[in-house]
């Protein structure tokens, strides 16, 4: 990094050139120039230039230079390597120090846990002495009652050795107490316990005593010692009592074992005391006192043998209420040398302070980590060192070649240029006769022809349309190549768009006899943003090649959240599985995506990270699948060649120019997704692909009509695949879907009573295997006096429903064909709901009479240059009833669009002569702003400009230069929408009806304001 530094950073002039050296003597007189000379030392043009002349040309500087660098980067290196053995050294001896204290504190948190389990348990035992001795008359335990008791729950107090309870007896009481246990209150004797010392009082004249009357059996020879008259077991009494807590004594011998202990003493009391108790009523309700005896050694001892420890690290614990002369209650005086840990210990009493020092036994081991990584830091940092020295001398013919290659970049880069504008021009001056053409053969298609003439015209249109195509894919491809293809960024809703692409290959699959089907799931949102027009583009390809290869079966779209086909993989439909929607085995869709990286992630799926809802950012993952031919698995491995075919004969058999599948995968790659398929010889083939989409803020409701919410339909088809298809388009309209797939179960759905189905959907294949229980299901609705649903049929184009005899028949109130599509599907249940008219086309497209009233008497100015394409717009509009005016140039056209005018709309074409569509625009929106400026200041009345308050006409981009006219250039110089040539009657039609609905909704805010 310091020599790079140095290469690019510092100009070498400053070390070789000499003629600074001499003109050091003249600074201080010739300052100005001196700057002057410095500026251009640094100046960043001649900086490399510099770096390459003298740096790498020169064998001076590399015999001098690169000698003091290369020594510079052994020592700085060398410094390095002993950082780095410090710092990991350091980290060792932390993380050593850190188990230690570990250790530690869990040592001391057991045994003080152990302590406080004791405590409890003694302070239990205090409560059932005074439950059972002192409230009964005559006392329910006796000594050996006491003795077993305590004995048998000693595992319930595992750090005491034993306990022992004195009472409190008077003085006055004395001779009675006596007399009753038969044997005389005694004083503790020095002799046998040391910490104990003798009263200066006689035992006689005492007003209180305390001798034991219970003990276990190790330690029943106390019994009848008065516990008042040793010195720390008075103190310990006297606290006790007096805060009602456990307290404990300062660690002395046991009287046999001879190891340090202590003894905890609980006050036992006559009556519940409350909280506030004052000292003196808790020492005037005192009758008893329970204590318990610890062997501190044992304990501490056998808590580190349950932790195999003892021999790992050494523990003392001490008694440090007096700081000044600590008491060693377990282990050696350990010296605090090297690595050791202090953990505080809280046995219950506030006065008396404990701590556990530990220590490792065994010396740290020699950081070998550190040793090693240190070691190899520096052997990697001389061989890069070495390399780098070796590398200096080659960098002069790198320099060399580099200079060539820019060279050879500036003419690939004039060539590129140069084919960009070759393909804008050939498109534009190929799209604009064909334009002609297209449109002149659909105006033909208007007229009156018989049936050669409707054929040949028909065969001219689809060999014109297939013409732009290939124009189109040539074009993407290019763009491609040449790495200037933009997405777009828009919202869209993807439900519309697979409704419209079922629409476009509605014909084709209705002469194949094949089914078409989508389904999206409930996850995907309504609105997304990104390029739909890309991903049309993509699905088109892939189900044009599915229509294409399949001659009978099925073609199944569909779109779900990556996610939530990653938490299923493991439910997945097996290979040749009859489940499908038509019933034709089909290829395992799961091996379509295998080879996808995301899915080779090794991620949790339960993580909330990977799920799309915790982002804006949505993962989709597309399928189409059909039943074809298949594709032969030695041409599997060349499908998304550009301009390959999987056999010489496809392309004579099925046309394609071989670049379809090789632009999906492009445009798949630019949407941050991958592609995949999986395909077998006469069984079908599945695609795959994943985009990378955003979360729009807004939803759409185009379909969930208030008409049919809260209606529900029972879906009877004995294909589950299938049935979900249409249960998805139901939903989508607000109605709730139930599916049965068992006929026969059919009647008692709708005799249930648990809510009232008002419409059943039957699949054509369903209704023909069962045709005879139908009557049967009304004749028993209309027998119960039930209310009958509307019954309608799902079938294809090609199925024979008019041709079915069965009476069965009359039962169905519409037939609803398929592909199913929102559009279609809603006026289909309108017209056999009784909720409206029910206009619709066959393949979803708007119907004729409402375009008619849109565009009737509409004043629609069109501007091109070229007349055959102004006949063409002229002829397409005027077909519906718009008053269509040409004009032939952009100036002529700002002349007729000058406020007040009175056309609705303005199709501009962009390439004109003298002035483009472009600037023609702007001119127009500065005319309307400058008007409704003047309008908003009240300086033009109202009234001369045609009481228009917001002058604002329509303007749809019409050109054939797909490259240059883009849809955002049209939308920045202030056109309302695009539409390249040639167009389609439909797309025209909706971009109208688009600019129609926006300026009714613009006049309806004004009246409202």
């Amino acid at each position: 990094m310091v020599c790079q530094w140095l290469f690019y950073e510092i100009p070498m002039n400053w070390f070789i050139d000499a003629q600074i050296m001499e003109q050091k003597t003249g600074y201080l007189s010739d300052r100005s120039n001196l700057w002057l000379e410095l500026l251009k030392k640094f100046s960043i043009k001649d900086w490399k230039n510099n770096l390459c002349n003298h740096l790498f040309g020169s064998k001076k500087v590399r015999g001098t230079w690169w000698r003091k660098l290369l020594f510079l980067w052994i020592i700085g290196w060398f410094l390095g390597s002993l950082w780095i053995f410090w710092f990991m050294n350091s980290q060792a001896v932390e993380k050593r120090r850190e188990m230690l204290a570990s250790m530690c504190d869990e040592r001391a948190r057991m045994l003080q846990d152990q302590f406080n389990v004791s405590m409890n348990h003694l302070q239990a035992l205090a409560i059932l002495i005074s439950t059972f001795h002192h409230a009964k008359d005559p006392s329910a335990i006796d000594q050996i009652t006491f003795a077993r008791y305590a004995e048998r729950t000693a595992f319930e107090r595992p750090l005491t050795s034993g306990v022992a309870y004195a009472v409190k007896v008077l003085r006055s009481e004395r001779e009675q107490f006596e007399k009753q246990q038969r044997w005389k209150i005694k004083r503790m004797d020095s002799t046998e316990q040391p910490p104990a010392r003798e009263e200066d009082a006689d035992l006689e004249n005492r007003d209180e005593y305390a001798p034991v009357i219970f003990a276990q059996d190790t330690y029943k020879h106390v019994i009848s010692f008065d516990m008042l008259t040793g010195k720390e077991d008075r103190e310990n009494i006297l606290r006790a009592r007096e805060s009602g807590k456990g307290v404990l004594t300062a660690p002395f011998r046991l009287l046999k074992s001879r190891r340090l202990g202590v003894i905890l003493t609980y006050a036992v009391y006559k009556s519940e005391l409350t909280s506030k108790a004052t000292p003196a009523e808790r020492i005037q309700a005192a009758i008893g006192y329970l204590g318990g005896i610890f062997d501190v050694e044992a304990l501490v001892d056998k808590l580190l043998h349950q932790l195999a420890c003892k021999h790992s690290m050494m523990v003392n614990v001490y008694d440090k209420t007096n700081p000044d002369e600590p008491i060693i209650m377990y282990g050696s005086n350990m010296t605090n040398v090297g690595l050791y840990h202090i953990s505080t210990l809280n046995f219950g009493d506030p006065i008396r302070k404990h701590e556990m020092h530990c220590r490792f036994k065994q010396k740290s081991p020699l950081p070998w980590l550190a040793i090693t990584t240190s070691i190899g830091t520096l052997v990697i940092a001389l061989l890069v060192g070495y390399i780098f020295h070796a590398t200096v001398s080659r960098i002069a013919k790198v320099e060399d070649d580099y200079r060539q290659m820019m060279e050879l970049k500036k003419r690939a880069e004039a060539a590129d240029v140069a084919k960009s504008q070759f393909l804008a021009t050939v498109s534009h001056e190929i799209r604009t006769p064909m334009n002609g053409v297209l449109g002149m053969l659909q105006m033909l298609m208007d007229t009156d022809l018989d049936i050669t003439q409707e054929d040949y015209v028909r065969t001219a249109q689809a060999s014109g349309k297939a013409l732009v195509s290939l124009i189109n894919e040539v074009l993407d491809q290019a763009k491609i190549e040449s790495g200037k293809l933009e997405l777009e960024a828009v919202p869209f809703d993807l439900r519309a768009v697979l409704d419209d692409i079922l629409s476009l290959f509605y014909g084709k699959a209705q002469e194949k006899g094949l089914e078409l089907a989508v389904y999206v799931s409930d996850q995907v949102p309504d609105v997304l943003v990104g390029d739909h027009g890309r991903i049309r583009q993509i699905i088109t390809n892939l189900m044009g090649n599915s229509i294409k290869f399949t001659e009978r079966g099925h073609i199944y779209l569909t779109v779900h959240i990556f996610e939530e086909v990653l938490n299923s993989l493991d439910k997945e439909i097996e290979v040749h599985s009859t489940d499908t929607l038509c019933g034709f085995p089909v290829a395992n869709r799961r091996r379509s995506w295998e080879s996808f990286k995301n899915f080779k992630l090794e991620l949790p799926a339960s993580d909330p990270s990977l799920l799309s809802t915790s982002s804006n950012h949505i993962n989709l993952i597309i399928s189409v699948e059909d039943t074809g031919v298949g594709i032969p698995l030695e041409a599997q491995s060349r499908v998304f060649t550009p301009f390959m075919q999987v056999g010489p004969s496809i392309s004579r058999i099925h046309g394609g120019t071989g670049i379809g599948l090789s632009i999906s995968k492009c445009l798949v790659g630019l949407m941050k997704g991958e592609i995949g398929f999986v395909s077998q010889p006469q069984i079908g083939s599945t695609f795959t692909f994943t985009v990378v989409l955003t979360r729009a803020c807004t939803n759409s409701n185009e379909y969930k009509s208030s008409e049919f919410h809260g209606m529900i339909a029972l879906v009877v088809d004995h294909r589950p695949a299938r049935a979900k298809v249409t249960k998805y388009h139901l939903q989508r309209l607000g109605v709730n879907a139930i599916l049965e797939i068992d006929p026969n179960q059919v009647l008692s759905r709708l005799t249930s009573g648990t809510s009232t189905i008002n419409m059943v959907l039957v699949e054509k294949e369903t209704w023909s295997k069962d045709s005879s229980i139908w009557p049967f299901i009304i004749s028993k609705l209309k027998g119960n006096q039930l209310d009958i649903p509307k019954i309608l049929l799902l079938a294809n184009p090609t199925s024979s429903v008019n041709n079915n005899t069965s009476s069965s028949m009359e039962y169905i109130s519409t037939i609803i064909t398929k592909p199913l599509r929102a559009s279609m599907l809603q006026v289909s249940l309108r017209r056999a709901m009784g909720c409206g008219d029910g206009e619709h086309s066959r393949n979803g497209r708007l119907p004729q009479l409402s375009l008619r009233g849109l565009l009737h008497e509409k004043q629609i100015l069109v501007v091109d240059d070229n007349i055959v394409n102004l006949r063409v717009a002229y002829g397409a509009l005027k077909k519906y009833g718009a008053e269509v005016t040409c004009a032939e140039s952009g100036k002529k056209a700002i002349g007729m669009l000058k406020p007040p005018h009175k056309f609705d709309a303005c199709f501009m074409d962009i390439q004109m002569p003298e002035m483009d569509g472009f600037e023609a625009t702007k001119r127009i929106r500065e005319m309307e702003a400058d008007i409704n400026k003047q309008i908003e200041c009240r300086e033009v009345p109202v009234e001369t400009s045609e009481n228009v308050l917001h002058w604002h006409v329509p303007i749809l981009a019409m050109t054939a230069d797909v490259i240059q006219a883009t849809h955002e250039e049209c939308l920045r110089c202030g056109m309302d929408g695009y539409v390249s040539k040639p167009f389609k009657g439909e797309q025209l039609y909706r971009e109208v009806t688009r600019f129609f609905k926006q300026s009714q909704k613009r006049i309806n805010n004004e009246v409202k304001c």
